[in-house]
């Protein structure tokens, strides 16, 4: 479990393509701190397994699913990557509760910077604008945000200079894809009316 609070932006060091599955080899250090194997760090909201801890960072195994629902899929040496070790439950929860289980790509539509805020406007994949709704809490990328309006298709959110500073929702642009999490609870009241009304 995260809280959508990116600690910092990393970068990929390396990807190894294996027969089903990718090894990503990534670079961060205020991550690294009190990580071992096993532990869960969220990359771009990817909630991975650290394998092996080292001198610079970490090595994660990719299985086909997440390369086929996230924007892994097209990560490649050099990229840029936002970072987060997953949540302890005696701190606060500056953001909203995020699984780090990526239900989407979506690509950024529109980029509208103003005086002291951006605002982007993201298309949404097939299936998830019924689980987004205004006002409501969407992990970006793995950043926790705020939605501002949403239609059938898209959503937009504003993101203040610390967040286009802090995290690699700053070097986005029109038409690169992120990863999208909506929040779980509307996923999960949906499939218990289903259940309840056959």
């Amino acid at each position: 479990m995260f809280t959508g609070i990116v600690e910092e932006r990393g970068a990929v060091s390396a990807v190894e393509p294996l027969t089903d599955a990718a090894r990503l080899t990534i670079k961060g250090s205020t991550v690294m701190e009190g990580t071992k194997p096993g532990d869960s760090i969220a990359v771009n909201g990817v909630c991975l397994t650290v394998v092996d801890v080292l001198a610079e960072g970490f090595t994660a195994d990719v299985m086909a699913e997440t390369i086929r629902r996230t924007s892994l899929a097209v990560a490649v040496a050099g990229a840029e990557v936002n970072l987060e070790r997953a949540a302890r439950m005696d701190s606060r929860i500056g953001g909203h509760l995020v699984q780090g289980h990526v239900d989407g790509v979506g690509r950024i539509a529109a980029i509208e910077p103003t005086e002291h805020w951006t605002i982007v406007r993201i298309d949404l994949p097939d299936g998830l604008a019924r689980y987004v709704v205004e006002k409501g809490s969407i992990a970006v990328d793995g950043v926790s945000l705020t939605v501002v309006d949403v239609d059938d298709s898209s959503f937009s959110v504003s993101l203040i200079p610390t967040t286009l500073s802090e995290t690699i929702l700053g070097t986005r642009r029109v038409g690169d894809p992120v990863n999208i999490e909506v929040d779980a609870m509307a996923k999960y009241v949906e499939r218990l009316i289903e259940w309840r009304n056959p």
